[in-house]
């Protein structure tokens, strides 16, 4: 008989050359568990999901009781289902009044995508400027604001009228005219490296686009729902945009993605033409009320307050002459070492020792540190440990 291993080579869709191959089979909390009962402690949370942990009992019982009262009735937004109008309002409390109305969808790739056409429509305008090195999905549209050709590359040609400025760079954003329907960005970008924008640079991207009319768009993705020490990294510069996109860590393990802006801005989807945005399974009843769930139990058990001083523990451990930097915010953090090859030797060493972590799309010679916000600092401690550890085995 075929083990898992084999079938999962031969049935399912690959996306490298070699990939993991790690076979895990349940996960509680901040470790998951493989074929041998051998447990690991989860330091990338899915890339940024499971930000209350894995299978976390109030996220568990709102999926089942909600599984067990209505799951698919309908595309979204023709019928009023309570765990979407829920989850809604929940947002829109914890949101300025100019972030009242939310479209759910089912990832943050489709975010990006309803966000593009929400901005267009908006404004009148196609042109979009996003940031270098950023990451906003994979599909055409998302992908069309990437700049790098290394993993675009055979998949072209994508949206025209598409530029591109540094992150923190103040003179780059004198390519935002009135021309521009959109500038995208995340206030800390991710699959770069963790590179947070500095105060100044937000207030004047923010003054640079409500001078030209055009709509800023934060890529909270990643760094939404408390990864960063606030509930939305946007708080950190009391700027507000005016399109928020959020996903993974918003749905507690569940998939589910949101834009969210004014119900001025958001009512132009609906007429001429109506049904200008579309989805069948966006605002899933099931997902909604998992998010909901997640949102009372990050604000109910007090969970952000503690995330900036979890991250500021990781950094006063992680000290090796090997670590060239540490950046981030919260726990949204990258470790740097000298190249790809030492990183990437580090982090197998690590998987075998117990911990599981990986690198970034356009920033491989880093190490992702973001794990369940619920990590213990004990557990912090313990992570840490088996991370140098294995960093003086590899690196000396």
């Amino acid at each position: 008989m075929l083990t898992q291993r084999q079938l999962f080579l031969q049935h399912n869709a690959q996306t490298s050359p070699e990939p993991l191959m790690l076979e895990f089979v349940r996960a509680k909390g901040i470790y998951i568990y493989d074929a041998q009962n051998k447990k690991h402690i989860d330091l990338i949370a899915g890339i940024g999901v499971s930000n209350v942990g894995h299978c976390h009992p109030a996220v568990v019982k709102a999926i089942q009781d909600q599984a067990e009262t209505y799951m698919h009735l309908m595309v979204y937004g023709e019928y009023v289902q309570t765990p979407q109008v829920n989850f809604a309002k929940a947002l829109a409390d914890i949101l300025p009044e100019s972030l009242s109305c939310t479209y759910f969808l089912n990832s943050g790739t489709e975010a990006v995508e309803g966000a593009m056409k929400l901005a267009k429509r908006y404004t009148g305008r196609k042109g979009f400027i996003a940031c270098k090195n950023a990451y906003h999905g994979s599909t055409q549209g998302a992908e069309s604001l990437m700049e790098s050709d290394f993993y675009s590359s055979g998949y072209g040609p994508f949206l025209p009228h598409v530029s591109f400025i540094e992150h923190n760079n103040v003179d780059d954003l004198e390519k935002i005219t009135s021309e521009i329907a959109a500038v995208f960005i995340e206030p800390i970008q991710g699959e770069a490296g963790i590179r947070v924008a500095d105060l100044n640079y937000m207030k004047a991207l923010r003054a640079k686009c409500t001078e030209t009319g055009t709509l800023l768009i934060f890529d909270e993705i990643q760094s939404g729902f408390g990864r960063s020490g606030k509930m939305f990294a946007f708080q950190h510069y009391n700027v507000v945009p005016d399109v928020l996109l959020l996903a993974k860590g918003i749905g507690g393990g569940m998939p589910i993605g949101a834009f969210i802006s004014s119900l001025e801005i958001m009512s132009v989807l609906s007429h001429t033409p109506i049904l200008g945005h579309m989805t069948t399974f966006g605002g899933h009843p099931v997902c909604c009320a998992a998010g909901l769930a997640t949102l009372r139990t990050l604000v109910d058990d007090l969970i952000v307050d503690e995330v900036e001083e979890k991250g500021q523990l990781f950094k006063q451990l992680l000290q090796h002459p090997a670590i060239k930097e540490i950046r981030g915010k919260g726990l949204m953090l990258a470790i740097e070492f000298e190249n790809f090859e030492i990183n990437k030797k580090i982090i197998d060493a690590c998987i075998l020792d117990g911990v599981l972590s990986d690198w970034f799309l356009h920033c491989s010679n880093s190490m992702r540190i973001a794990p369940p916000l619920i990590i213990t600092k004990e557990e912090i401690k313990e992570a840490c440990k088996t991370i140098l550890k294995n960093i003086n085995l590899v690196a000396g």
